[in-house]
């Protein structure tokens, strides 16, 4: 009796021991956090901790269990299954889920296909394999965001014929948008860390009514590393530790971050450093792309350097630095308080498209640069969920931010070196609400108030000497505000249908005050107060299991910042930019239809079809500053231009995408777009939009298996004709090769691409590619920088 009884205990501590589940990713056998396991009525439910563990005991007297998590296909699994498998469970990532749930449509999950826009997710998983040098060669990789690059330290996205301060960056729900975000190309993408982005979404067309001014286009949402809880009382840790290499432009990228969680708190630390040289483009394409020469200073004179290898651009390079660093506590199982520190600098960036200018022979600048790009963020969020009246969860956000720029230019064989810098201070804050009023009805409503403070300086320095005095600076000092409250209503009409409609009324104010020293302006102050409302209207309709068609009209509308108020710059060679103290809001009107057709769990294709119209376009002109068409600036006679609501454009397009995916593991992917832009002149004739690129996408084809995964890829881009450039881009031929009749154009281009990467274990991951294979020489449309050619990407990770 006695060992009858030694046994019976043995056996019931083993039976409690194996009530604990394991639930991994099926391919990168990765834990998964926050699984859902629900019992079969329901009634019961709880949620695996980091490391992908959860009790399942008091599910007994169960007969089977539901396993869901957002990215992957929920399973139901008997118990008697599960004992089976020793309550180890993986789970299969969905590529094509119609459920999947999406946050960038109301600030609050919602599943995809309740959503009338149109929403392009990159999960975590693709994030890591992609292995993108920059946040902007991330989005590029979706074949859906065109990227341009005016140097190797850029990106400017362009989403449906809309680009810079007409589409708005989120992180982390904070906006990123400040108010000298410009209408030129911009590169504040690339201030986030790849390797800090656990996922992105890209909500397309008018977001203006959950994020107000700029979201015209379309609207980029970064999610960054998030703290893990744990759910026992031990202190767990996990390191990740990453190195990459790329031999176009010899990248040497390292990253570590750390992961340390207790009961009811967590940390996440992320650090990476990043040097890139100078970029090589490839072998085959237009000579007009290679770099014959380059500028140096010998013996206290500027000399023009023969270029021993034409393909190399001479320079390019530049180092990067970024910081992350989170802090979580959830007091109690409705209390969530987290506070985060994102903080990014560059070294010196180097203008490669001001750098390849010539006249007469010479070059136009010896120096022109970007002094350090740097960006900070200090966003603390406090979420409450609660059965309450007003509200079943609640979320604030209070954020502030620090942003430094700055531009460094000499003429060749001038003394004097131009420099101007900014600093806008940034504060933020957004109450944001969401309500279930029944089964079929939901809201979402909220405030949001934001303040930007610019400070801009101009100093000139003779390089002999030393001397440093003031000059004009780029922007008046100014204060930025704005202030708005939105609502939005969403009901399931039956099973089939559901609605979503949505009004916001902003107030944007701002106030500058002129420096009228350096140019002779008109007034001293400019005052602009402007009020905006704008809405959206959508429909979603299921018809089958396998059917999802969307239908929906939006507005959006960005309001005249400090840039477009206030500047003064050179927009190019001759023409002079200056302040206009009489601008309007422009706004968009913005009409699509899509439908998704379900082939399979694992296979979909979609398409697309939009058409906006941008009133009261905020464009730049020709303008007279006191009567005078031309003035100089910087030693240069130049005509004097503004920005100005002097123009209408509209912008269509249609977006096709297919996913495909066989049992064995191969699978093909594709997207197409296409987009048309037009935009009135001064005269009432049409042009080109200089920001709807040409027709451009990709192609690709993979293989999974276990813990191995290859890809190949094929990306294009159209060609642009010299026809069908916009002035401005025609003024830039530098940048652009020439046809047969000496014009400038963009040439189309094609690249193939391999991809593969294998883990070792759970510790350890190898990732090889090879892009550009065939080495070609080409630049995007509107770029300033030659791409890279053949490139070889070599990239360890450890996970301890």
């Amino acid at each position: 009796m006695k060992y009858l009884a030694m046994l019976a205990w043995v056996f019931a501590i083993s039976m409690v021991h194996a009530q604990t589940i394991t639930i991994f990713d099926k391919e990168t056998k990765e834990p998964l956090e926050a699984v859902t396991i629900m019992s079969q009525d329901t009634s019961a439910f709880l949620f695996t901790d980091f490391r992908g563990k959860a009790d399942i005991s008091p599910f007994e007297g169960f007969d089977s269990l539901y396993f869901s998590l957002i990215g992957y296909k929920p399973v139901t699994v008997s118990m008697a299954k599960l004992a089976g498998q020793s309550h180890i469970l993986s789970l299969e990532p969905a590529s094509i889920n119609l459920n999947q749930v999406v946050i960038s449509a109301s600030r609050w999950e919602q599943s995809k296909k309740e959503v009338p826009a149109r929403i392009s997710s990159i999960s975590a998983n693709e994030v890591r394999f992609q292995n993108p040098q920059t946040a902007a060669d991330l989005l590029g990789s979706s074949g859906e965001v065109f990227i341009q690059k005016s140097q190797l330290g850029g990106g400017s996205p362009m989403i449906r014929g809309f680009s810079t301060n007409r589409i708005l960056i989120v992180v982390d729900g904070v906006r990123m948008n400040n108010a000298i975000f410009r209408s030129g190309n911009l590169q504040n993408v690339i201030s986030l860390d790849p390797f800090s982005i656990e996922g992105a979404e890209v909500f397309f067309g008018p977001g203006s009514v959950i994020y107000g001014s700029d979201a015209i286009g379309g609207v980029m949402s970064f999610q960054t590393l998030e703290p893990w809880i744990s759910f026992s009382d031990k202190v767990n840790t996990k390191v990740n530790a990453a190195f990459r290499y790329a031999s176009a432009n010899t990248e040497k990228t390292g990253h570590v971050d750390f992961r340390f969680s207790g009961r009811n708190w967590g940390s996440v630390t992320s650090l990476t450093y990043t040097d890139y040289g100078d970029q090589k483009m490839g072998t085959r394409g237009p000579d007009e792309y290679l770099r014959p020469f380059y500028v140096e200073r010998l013996n206290g004179e500027d000399a023009v350097i023969e270029n021993d290898n034409p393909e190399v651009q001479v320079p390019s390079g530049y180092h990067q630095v970024n910081l992350l660093q989170k802090l979580r506590y959830t007091p109690s199982e409705n209390w969530d308080i987290e506070y985060g520190f994102h903080y990014s600098t560059t070294g010196d960036v180097p203008r490669y498209d001001r750098l390849i200018r010539t006249r007469n022979g010479l070059p136009v600048s010896a120096e022109w640069y970007y002094g350090p790009q740097q960006w900070m963020m200090h966003n603390l969020h406090v979420s409450h969920q609660a059965d309450s009246r007003f509200y079943d969860q609640t979320s604030l956000k209070i954020g502030y931010q620090n942003f430094g720029e700055s531009r460094i230019d000499r003429d060749f064989n001038s003394l004097l070196r131009q420099e101007r810098k900014e600093q806008v201070d940034v504060f933020t804050a957004n109450l944001d609400f969401q309500k279930s009023i029944n089964a079929t009805d939901e809201i979402y409503y909220g405030l949001e108030a934001v303040y930007n403070k610019v400070n801009s300086t101009g100093m000139v320095e003779h390089i002999r000497t030393n001397e440093r005095s003031e000059t004009s600076s780029r922007y008046p000092e100014s204060d930025y505000q704005s202030y708005a409250a939105y609502f939005t209503y969403k009901r399931q009409l039956n099973e089939k249908l559901t609605f979503q409609g949505g009004l916001r009324y902003n107030i944007v104010s701002l106030d500058a005050q002129f420096d009228l020293a350096y140019f002779p302006f008109p007034f001293e102050e400019a005052k602009l107060s402007n009020g905006a409302l704008t809405g959206t209207l959508g429909l979603v309709f299921e018809p089958g299991a396998n059917w999802l068609l969307r239908g929906s009209l939006a507005s959006g509308f960005r309001a005249p910042n400090v840039d477009d108020v206030g500047k003064v710059f050179d927009s190019a060679p001759g023409n002079l930019v200056v302040p206009n103290a009489s601008l309007r809001p422009e706004y968009a009107y913005n009409a699509e239809v899509s439908a998704t057709y379900l082939l399979s769990a694992e296979s979909s294709i979609f398409l697309n079809a939009y058409y906006t119209w941008l009133d009261n376009a905020l464009v730049r002109r020709d303008f007279q500053l006191n009567g005078m068409d031309s003035i100089m600036y910087d030693g240069e006679l130049s005509q004097v231009q503004a920005i100005q609501n002097a123009a209408k454009a509209n912008v269509y397009g249609i977006e096709i995408g297919m996913d495909y995916r066989f049992v064995s593991g191969i699978g093909f992917a594709g997207r197409f777009n296409f987009q048309r832009g037009e935009e009135e002149l001064d005269d009432g004739s049409v042009s080109a939009s200089r920001h709807a690129p040409p027709a451009f996408g990709l192609l690709r084809a993979d293989y999974r298996k276990n813990r191995f995964r290859l890809e190949t890829s094929m990306v294009f881009n159209a060609a642009v004709p010299y026809d069908r450039l916009t002035e401005s881009e025609r003024d830039k031929e530098f940048i652009y090769a020439k046809d047969a009749s000496g014009n400038p154009w963009s040439p189309g281009w094609m690249t193939l691409n391999i991809r593969g990467s294998y883990e070792f274990g759970k510790f350890l991951e190898f990732t090889l590619g090879l892009e550009n294979i065939l080495d070609k020489r080409y630049r995007p449309y509107s770029s300033g920088i030659t791409a890279a050619g053949r490139n070889l990407v070599l990239s360890l990770k450890g996970r301890f």
